[in-house]
């Protein structure tokens, strides 16, 4: 794996790996990689027994009958996601997750949160991911005949640097599951970031708490010397990455370096940092 910012946010696997897409006339060989990219994607990254999968679409896709899209529809349409994704989960949870998994990205603010709330009030489950799969951006997008992918790390998939935050509470990296792997469970991890449009801190998922639970929006309050008068301080996780186009050898001798600074000095901080061949890894509200 590169050590780059892709790297960092782990999400190289997701930047490095080309769609998957079927063409027709593919090898039975082909099929079954696509029958799997769909399942991984769209069961966010969860194992999926051999009892669990749906031999009927399968089939139906091998025989040429189905699309791509039309899998995509039957495996997010089915008992199995229902079960996983919608009866198991709080609304907006459920949400946000037939976002991550058939629009690869985030929601963009609230009035997305609420049409698709809307839809499930009046028209139900169903047409609910109907409304992803037959969208124009996913015709656009993905078309017949491409597996859907995490893309809202990416600057066409984003209307807001907001937006791009959010994508990091939905995907922890390409081995994050949608069933594990944060203490907010069946939670929803976007609803009140959404309605109050507030960036999250983007923290590797290898670097000291990106275990636990995500950040609640708002930075707690440092009383006393050396707080500024918002209150705010804020911790910088450097990293010793050489950086040949600012300076050729970088000051950071170790492997990361910490430093705790109020708001008013953070873009000095920065641009110190920048000038002296650091690269900034993750800065969060403490």
């Amino acid at each position: 794996m590169p050590f780059g910012p892709a790297s960092r946010l782990g999400v190289s696997l997701f930047d490095e790996t080309p769609p998957v897409e079927w063409v027709s006339g593919d090898t039975a060989d082909t099929a079954e990689t696509v029958i799997r990219a769909v399942y991984r994607q769209v069961l966010g990254n969860a194992y999926v027994m051999d009892s669990e999968r749906l031999t009927v679409p399968e089939s139906q896709f091998k025989r040429g009958e189905l699309s791509v899209r039309e899998f995509v529809r039957a495996v997010a349409q089915s008992d199995l996601y229902r079960a996983r994704f919608f009866t198991s989960c709080a609304r907006y949870r459920a949400i946000e997750l037939n976002f991550r998994h058939l629009l690869g990205r985030s929601p963009r603010d609230l009035e997305e949160m609420r049409y698709h709330s809307t839809i499930l009030d009046t028209q139900g489950f169903e047409a609910e991911i109907d409304a992803y799969v037959d969208s124009d951006e996913y015709q656009s997008t993905f078309g017949e005949n491409i597996v859907p992918y995490i893309r809202g790390y990416q600057s066409d998939a984003c209307q807001s640097l907001v937006q791009f935050t959010h994508t990091f509470q939905l995907v922890r990296g390409a081995s994050s599951s949608s069933l594990k792997g944060n203490l907010a469970g069946n939670s929803p991890r976007l609803n009140a970031l959404v309605i109050q449009s507030i960036p999250t801190a983007v923290v590797s998922p290898g670097s000291s708490g990106a275990t636990f639970s995500d950040p609640s929006g708002s930075a707690r309050t440092r009383l006393g010397v050396g707080a500024d008068d918002n209150g705010k301080v804020y911790r910088i996780e450097v990293t010793g990455y050489r950086s040949k186009t600012v300076k050729a050898v970088s000051q950071f001798r170790r492997s990361n370096q910490v430093y705790l600074v109020p708001f008013s000095e953070l873009s000095a901080t920065y641009q110190r940092i920048h000038r002296q061949g650091g690269v900034i890894a993750s800065i969060t509200a403490v």
